[in-house]
């Protein structure tokens, strides 16, 4: 078996297998404030969380197909100021509604009928119906060609619903949360069952793959 070549596939084709096999991913629906003041929403798939010294997280940023930037985009590169949002099974629906193809310059948080709080350390707000919001800065933004952009943000504040963070050990309670991940196509996956696998140390590896079996 000699695999799939990537570089003779279409990059379509490249996108469907990569969406395909690394799954799930979490979704980040980003907040933005547009040069009028308006509010842009906006989900992305190509998303995680990077370093928690410095806190960072990552953005894949896929550009129009003339090359010019989408709305996020250049909203971020004039304010260097964004909100990154955790989606629940009960957002998701309206983190849908905010992929449509809405003219540039429209609110999809107006069109949706999100309400919006207030951030602290940025201008951008965030959205209410949110499990988590992250407050974020613009780190540093790498251009891959004329369709892709990667950029890495400083988080700078966590806002949590209330129940969800047991703050005394700072552990997230997932049976409250119930996040949802992008899976390809239409398809997303809920994480209601878990299992628990305990990393060991070298020792106590050897230990165990040394015990004799009954």
């Amino acid at each position: 078996m000699s695999g799939i070549s990537f570089r003779e596939l279409d990059p379509r084709d490249r996108y469907k297998l990569l969406c395909g096999v690394v799954v799930p991913r979490p979704i980040a629906l980003v907040t933005t404030l547009d040069e009028n003041g308006k509010v842009n929403a906006a989900p992305f798939s190509f998303f995680n969380v990077f370093s928690e010294d410095p806190p960072l997280i990552v953005l894949g940023l896929q550009h129009k197909a003339d090359g010019g930037p989408k709305d996020t985009t250049r909203n971020i590169h004039r304010s260097g100021q964004f909100v990154v949002h955790m989606v629940d099974e009960a957002l998701a629906a309206t983190m849908n509604d905010c992929a449509v193809d809405f003219p540039s310059g429209s609110s999809e948080v107006e069109a949706t009928g999100l309400k919006t709080l207030p951030s602290v350390d940025v201008s951008v707000p965030r959205l209410a119906a949110a499990p988590f919001a992250l407050e974020c800065r613009q780190h540093v933004a790498l251009a891959f060609g004329l369709g892709r952009e990667l950029l890495v943000g400083e988080v700078l504040r966590l806002h949590a619903r209330e129940g969800l963070i047991d703050e005394a050990r700072m552990y997230v309670d997932y049976d409250v949360y119930q996040p949802i991940g992008r899976l390809f196509g239409n398809l997303y996956a809920t994480q209601r069952e878990t299992f628990a696998l305990t990393r060991e140390s070298h020792a106590q590896w050897l230990a165990r793959s040394e015990a004799p079996s009954d």
